[in-house]
């Protein structure tokens, strides 16, 4: 069974105002002093940010227990420097955000100036096992257009800079500023992919393969596939969804490869399309389908995705708890649905953010 793990990135936040804190530094030292954490967490751009890594699992459940694991051990060491963490995509309040500096972020913020200052936004990365760059690039090119659906599940950035965006995943399209960011065309080989990798380097645009930030792409590091297009997801039962969705979209891919079934051929516009349609809508409304890309109800798109994935769920024991997980998450809602209704309900961005900050510990 395919091993798959997490990487989540937290927002950093004062306990009493909400507000975005540059502590990230102080409480990466906590977490270093704890020899059970000495690896867990790493440092971000942003002094605001903190991410945590899972480590690679074959069991979901022992995925989901890990998630609410280190989100726990995330906010027991804020909590010893009086701040908190939010799995929030962006920051509710309006922040101004402050980069950790050493030699690889300042070429970032010399090289792409302002856009490297917007770019305080939390996501979230699904590794999934392959077994060479030849099946991993074939996963690549077959499991393109169903990546925004994944995104569309995991929207929770719906405010910016203090004032709602109108979009379930504004995080999405901040993103999107960074000039290697989004879909890909399809790779057709292994040979392809690090060809068109090492074009992007040549240019001088991006420092190194590092900063390919495709929606899913090679790792540089692992023997797996980085599904990269998510939210940061307030709930880690979502969380834990979109992981095992992940791992069947890779698993299914692969078979297809094995099969000779040729992937769908969709161009780079349409999946852009897609993917902006799934930041503006999250789940409340309209999704292109990721076969036809004609607009169909959100649930619609989400059940096609689970009958497209459903024997490699089956396969792995995950098929029951992915519907409950999806019943769930379709009568609940985003995160981002969250966090407007707690806004209606309280009147303000500070009162959603202390209860995100609950919610992120489950």
């Amino acid at each position: 069974m395919r091993t798959v793990g997490v990487e989540e990135e937290l927002l950093l936040v004062d306990p009493e105002t909400g507000e975005p804190r540059a502590l990230s530094a102080a409480v990466l030292a906590r977490a270093e002093a704890d020899d059970a954490d000495q690896d867990v967490f790493e440092k971000e751009l942003y002094g605001q940010m903190l991410e945590f890594a899972t480590h690679p699992q074959t069991e979901m459940a022992a995925l989901g227990a890990e998630i609410v694991r280190c989100r726990k051990e995330a906010a027991r060491h804020a909590g010893e420097i009086g701040c908190a963490v939010a799995a929030l995509a962006a920051s509710p309040l309006p922040v101004s955000p402050t980069i950790s500096m050493n030699r690889r972020y300042q070429w970032l913020a010399d090289q792409y100036a302002i856009a490297t200052r917007d770019q305080l936004v939390c996501g979230m990365h699904v590794h999934v096992a392959v077994e060479s760059d030849e099946e991993g690039v074939a996963v690549l090119d077959r499991i393109r257009p169903w990546l925004p659906v994944l995104l569309a599940l995991s929207g929770n950035s719906p405010f910016w800079q203090g004032e709602d965006s109108r979009y379930d995943s504004y995080r999405s399209r901040v993103w999107g500023r960074w000039p290697s960011a989004g879909p890909t065309e399809l790779f057709g080989s292994a040979e392809g992919y690090h060809r068109r990798v090492a074009d992007m380097v040549a240019t001088g645009v991006i420092l190194d393969e590092k900063m390919a930030y495709f929606d899913v792409r090679l790792s540089e590091r692992y023997p797996t596939v980085e599904i990269r297009v998510a939210d940061v997801c307030l709930h880690a039962d979502t969380a834990r969804l979109l992981a095992s969705l992940a791992r069947a979209l890779v698993e299914t891919a692969a078979r297809e490869w094995r099969a000779g079934t040729a992937p769908v051929d969709h161009s780079v516009s349409l999946l852009r399309l897609a993917a902006w349609q799934a930041a503006r809508a999250g789940l409340s409304r309209e999704l292109l389908h990721p076969l036809t890309m004609r607009r169909m109800p959100a649930e619609s798109v989400l059940r096609a995705l689970l009958d497209h994935v459903t024997d490699a769920l089956s396969d792995s024991g995950d098929l029951d708890r992915a519907r409950a997980d999806l019943g769930t998450l379709l009568t609940r809602g985003n995160g981002a649905r969250a966090q407007r209704e707690l806004l209606k309900r309280t009147g303000s961005l500070r009162e959603v953010v202390t209860e995100c900050v609950r919610l992120t510990q489950g």
